[in-house]
């Protein structure tokens, strides 16, 4: 299921960011996208971590999977009547925003239920491995259909996935180990979570990290398309293939953390995984050679893999047991902070280019890394 969700995902990252850029020729237009997907999380993170204590999970898991299903046969309906408009894109970015944002607080924390904290982190290599498949595969088949047969079939197609997701979720016979129930106000349960992150340097720290990745590595991916076409002088296709690599990448990563990774191992997994991707991404930007540019970016990816696997992992672990489900919402909130880095790449390509925007983020990214250590060194 998870599997999914992140190959419709890049599918359509890819597809729309192509899509974007030739209607509009507007590199800020294409990273508004991205982060219309991304600003729920910010928004509702922390408040769907609470209310997901009073659900049964595996309920809210179908209706988000029927959710982003009919999005995509909506979306594919219009774009293959001719009716499809740049608004749709962003309505139905925002909307797949909103179920992306319960990911961590339903799906992830249903995983660390079944298996628990002790196998938590290869837990999330397996789940992380999968979804690094899907971003292999993602990307250029989106590609692949936008540049044979149109947007339409890429959405078609990614309906046709939901449909398997879906069935997959009716099939689960997961039941919540306990539902929270009473009148107990949600702002409350919310606060309580904040506090709980508060008082705990290992969750600060682990939380300060993921918002700067989350500000200066992320963000990078929207501008792929753009620097494909006006850099690198590929096509839809190639575009599609270049940013597989960064796939091809994490799911590397993931494997190499599935297979050798150990507890005494996660701390310098998260931490030298976000420097090691947010370094590539300035070389990627800086490369004149498609072939370069991707071997950069697989690397990035690596990178990136470690970071993806430990930032659950280490919030689950370090968490207490009754308040997971509301530090995992928190933990959604730090990843929603990425509209903030969209924004800002958006607006510097506008200004300087889509190749001198992503360097410089990544730049920037590294030095506030170094800034920050006093605070994320307690991990």
């Amino acid at each position: 299921m998870g599997f999914v969700a992140s190959l419709v995902r890049w599918l359509e990252t890819l597809a729309i960011g192509v899509f974007v850029y030739q209607t509009t020729q507007s590199a800020f237009w294409v990273a508004m996208m991205t982060m219309l997907r991304l600003l729920p999380m910010g928004l509702f993170g922390a408040l769907f971590g609470a209310m997901a204590e009073r659900l049964d999970r595996r309920m809210a898991l179908i209706v988000v999977v029927l959710q982003t299903m009919l999005i995509s046969a909506a979306l594919a309906v219009l774009a293959l009547s001719g009716h499809l408009a740049l608004w749709h894109l962003a309505v139905a970015s925002f909307l797949n925003g909103l179920a992306w944002a319960t990911d961590n607080p339903i799906r992830r924390m249903m995983i660390g239920e079944v298996v628990g904290p002790d196998l938590m982190g290869r837990a999330m290599s397996a789940d992380v491995v999968s979804n690094n498949a899907s971003r292999m595969l993602g990307p250029t088949v989106g590609g692949l259909l936008l540049a044979t047969v149109g947007l339409g079939a890429a959405f078609a197609l990614s309906a046709a996935l939901y449909v398997f997701a879906l069935m997959a979720a009716l099939r689960l016979t997961y039941r919540n180990p306990r539902i929270i129930v009473g009148s107990g106000a949600v702002f409350a349960r919310i606060v309580e979570g904040f506090s709980c992150v508060r008082q705990s340097p290992k969750l600060i720290g682990t939380l300060i990290i993921t918002i700067i990745f989350n500000l200066f590595g992320w963000p990078f991916t929207s501008m792929v398309p753009v620097i494909g076409l006006d850099n690198l002088h590929l096509g839809p296709a190639g575009i599609g293939v270049l940013a597989s690599m960064e796939g091809i990448g994490a799911f590397l990563g993931a494997v190499a953390m599935a297979m050798f990774g150990r507890p005494s191992h996660y701390v310098r997994v998260y931490i030298g995984g976000v420097f090691l991707s947010v370094a590539m991404l300035v070389i990627f930007a800086l490369m004149p050679n498609p072939v370069f540019a991707g071997a950069a970016l697989l690397l990035a990816g690596f990178g990136a893999a470690g970071f993806s696997i430990m930032q659950a992992t280490l919030v689950y672990i370090n968490a207490p047991a009754e308040m997971r489900g509301r530090v995992l919402g928190i933990l959604s909130v730090c990843i929603g902070t990425g509209p903030i880095g969209f924004i800002g790449i958006g607006f510097a390509a506008e200004a300087f280019g889509a190749r001198e925007a992503t360097a410089a983020m990544g730049v920037i990214g590294l030095v506030i890394l170094v800034l920050t250590r006093r605070w994320w060194k307690a991990i």
